[in-house]
């Protein structure tokens, strides 16, 4: 039996390359973003009857920083990562995933990002690659959100 396009399009898995990345706001390009992790702390508990029934997990949630990276061609003039490395302040990230149509689906959001570490391109003159800064932030409260 034939799938409908609906059916098609909520099988298939997303574009890695279709995304948005928008910071407090305003959108800014970037070619990569990874890093983006949302984990839990777990503990074992091994009690009295932990050799007949097994032990015990039990998992919570602790807002840890956790590090993302940004990385994005460098450009004449851009200087909105250098003022975001002096800046101090945290500030509210999303990375949206879109579909083939552009809309955002599903979205990352990260309630606190500093801002830690610029790092310039690698140059080599033996190569014609484009020169990719990267922006490395201290991220906590990362969640994921499925838009409909």
């Amino acid at each position: 039996m034939a799938q409908s396009r609906q059916e098609q399009r909520a099988s298939y898995p997303l574009a890695a390359y279709n995304f948005r990345v928008i910071v407090d706001a305003e959108t800014l390009s970037f070619a990569k973003v990874s890093g983006l992790t949302r984990q839990h702390q777990t503990v074992t508990y091994n009690h009295g009857l932990s050799f007949l029934e097994g032990e015990l997990i039990t998992k919570f949630h602790v807002e840890k920083y956790t590090t993302v990276t940004l990385e994005r061609g460098s450009t004449v003039g851009a200087r909105a990562l250098h003022k975001w490395l002096e800046d101090s302040k945290p500030r509210v990230v999303e990375v949206q995933l879109c579909d083939a149509d552009g809309r955002p689906v599903v979205l990352w959001r990260i309630a606190r990002a500093i801002a830690v570490k610029l790092t310039a391109p690698t140059f080599d003159a033996r190569t014609n690659e484009a020169a990719i800064e990267s922006l490395e932030l201290k991220a906590a409260g990362i969640s994921q959100i499925h838009l409909p």
